[in-house]
């Protein structure tokens, strides 16, 4: 039987940006300090929260070996490699590899809509091309299509298929998956205000936004969830609802960034298409940091 990537919380770290809008590197090598310092399981570069979607393909891979460099072994790296096309999942699956990543996340083909047959191929033909433990990741919210649960099953049979990032709020699929795939295929919250249900399903941990701004609150309900302590991680997910809910007034990573701001990080602005957060929301934010003592 395999093992899971990880267990407990990942980061799905932001990448931060400097005055003239390049990747400033500095401020990464201090986030990624402090996650591991806060008792992060893993660090996830280049996903939706990294901005994936506007860097070049040279950022990509440079931010990818730099992450996996400074973390030097002391969590677990998933590196973004998922795009809309096949042939350039897989440069960036074997580069991620080179580097010496853990594992890497592959969103489900956007734009193209791939049928589920065409899903499978797609994710067959990237395992078969690399060596890392894949963790498929099925956000139908942004791409337009979501893996069904039989889907799952065909993809689990691959022994490079380690599980799912699942961020579809779709809990009849998630218990299917579960009851068709058992214990050998690893299911990861994607959506940080369903991690205690998610793992009372079964699920390994969560996938995090959220941890960039409070690690320890994530770390904390994730094992929780991994003790059995289901009621006081319950208690945790409740209490911290508001929050979280603040952190994706706006379509990630907008919120995020602006709260990591608030605190002092220095992270930079976004890149277009996505802008600032609206004065509005912003005080919506800074209100909800204040009463969770993240902001004096």
């Amino acid at each position: 039987m395999r093992s899971p990537v990880f267990t407990g919380a990942c980061s799905a770290i932001i990448t931060p940006f400097d005055d003239s809008g390049a990747i400033n590197y500095s401020c990464l090598a201090k986030l990624i300090d402090d996650q591991i310092e806060a008792g992060i399981d893993a660090i996830c570069v280049c996903g939706t929260t990294g901005e994936c979607a506007t860097l070049s393909l040279r950022e990509h891979i440079a931010a990818v070996e730099f992450c996996v460099k400074h973390v030097s072994h002391r969590v677990k790296v998933v590196a973004g490699a998922g795009s809309n096309d096949t042939s350039a999942a897989v440069y960036l699956s074997q580069h991620a590899e080179d580097c010496g990543a853990d594992a890497l996340l592959h969103v489900t083909p956007y734009y193209n809509k791939a049928s589920q047959a065409g899903l499978i191929r797609h994710y067959e033909y990237i395992a078969d091309r690399t060596e890392l433990p894949i963790i498929l990741y099925n956000v139908p919210s942004r791409t337009g299509v979501s893996f069904t649960a039989e889907t799952y099953r065909i993809l689990s049979q691959n022994p490079k298929i380690n599980g799912v990032k699942e961020a579809s709020g779709n809990f009849s699929l998630l218990a299917h998956t579960r009851a068709l795939c058992g214990d050998d295929f690893y299911i990861w919250s994607g959506n940080d205000d369903q991690v205690v249900p998610m793992m009372s399903l079964g699920a390994k941990g969560v996938v995090s936004v959220v941890a960039n701004v409070a690690p320890k609150v994530m770390v904390e309900m994730s094992h929780l969830c991994l003790d059995g302590d289901f009621t006081a991680a319950a208690a945790m997910q409740l209490n911290y609802m508001d929050f979280i809910d603040s952190l994706f007034l706006e379509v990630n990573p907008i919120p995020v960034k602006a709260a990591m701001n608030l605190m002092g990080y220095e992270v930079g602005g976004l890149r277009l298409p996505l802008c600032d957060i609206s004065p509005a929301n912003l005080e919506i934010l800074k209100n909800t940091m204040k009463r969770m003592a993240l902001l004096p």
